[in-house]
């Protein structure tokens, strides 16, 4: 694992960083807006006062902190492989690039000494009715139970079973927070009829929980922050619905069928959902630089 020098500096001075994931650069967006995102993103980070740790595997090393000139490989380099840690080993041995899932990232991230990662949306349990088994289930969710890292994000993708989700997170001890929320937020609506156990309103007050749950808790937090401009729940669940439908005609499945989804959901809103999923990323950034922050407060 190597780390960016200005990453390595700010954790031995107790500095606040903000881990940010890599597939959204690698298999979330097309070329270039992609490698304008990743900046973009950064630069959020840094605007808020933190420093931002973009986690990536690049010839089969794990780079926390990418140069910008990693920043660009990474975003233009073809056959990158999706690193889950079901293949991350194999990505590693095998000298490839891959960029990281939100589950890889907090693994990394958490081993490399960072306490804040900042993401769009946690992956979660499959609805059954989408072709997928009922057990289909995203490694985030079990990552989360074991890794004591704080997670902004703006809650679960919408193509999922948000109810199965919830309770998945309930039996597995992750810590959820509504940012000025009492709703569950779905990613690209602001709220779901989905109640959150807790609610924080400040930066400070969700690292002063979180500070709590790691001397008592091997999982994660995870702080559920609404997008500032969403679509309708109801409009959202008619195009998933549609969405699924088509998808069942036409034998979509497996791990093709989430990219399916979300392109056809883009389709469907005419452009709309990728607008709101780039406004989020940011927000989320900047969230979890405050967030940081505020914990690097709480350590001196």
């Amino acid at each position: 694992m190597h780390l960016h020098p200005e990453v390595e500096e700010a954790l031995a001075s107790k500095q606040p960083v903000v881990a940010l994931e890599s597939t959204v650069i690698t298999h979330g967006l097309p070329r270039p807006t992609n490698l304008e995102l990743a900046r973009k993103l950064e630069q959020a980070v840094r605007e808020e006062g933190a420093v931002p740790a973009t986690i990536a595997i690049l010839q089969g090393e794990i780079w926390v902190g990418l140069t910008d000139f990693q920043l660009e490989t990474i975003a233009f380099a073809s056959g990158v492989e999706k690193a889950s840690l079901w293949n991350l080993a194999a990505i590693l041995a095998q000298r490839k690039h891959g960029g990281t899932t939100v589950a890889t990232t907090a693994f990394l991230a958490h081993k490399a000494g960072v306490s804040v990662f900042a993401t769009g949306g946690i992956g979660g349990v499959h609805p059954a009715s989408s072709g997928r088994a009922s057990y289909d289930e995203s490694a985030d969710l079990f990552e989360l139970s074991r890794t004591p890292i704080l997670v902004v994000s703006a809650g679960p993708k919408s193509i999922l079973d948000l109810a199965a989700t919830l309770e998945r997170l309930e039996s597995y001890g992750v810590s959820l927070l509504g940012y000025q929320t009492d709703k569950l937020p779905a990613f690209h609506t602001r709220e779901s009829p989905f109640d959150l156990p807790a609610r924080v309103e400040t930066p400070a007050e969700a690292a002063a929980v979180f500070a709590q749950a790691r001397r008592l808790l091997p999982s994660a937090t995870l702080v559920m922050n609404p997008v500032s401009q969403g679509l309708e729940w109801a409009q959202v669940q008619s195009w998933i619905e549609q969405a699924n439908q088509e998808a069942a005609r036409g034998g979509i499945h497996g791990k093709a069928l989430t990219p399916f989804l979300l392109s056809r959901l883009a389709e469907l809103s005419g452009g709309v959902t990728v607008e709101v999923n780039l406004r989020l990323l940011e927000e989320n950034a900047r969230l979890a630089a405050r967030i940081a922050t505020a914990l690097s407060q709480l350590r001196a």
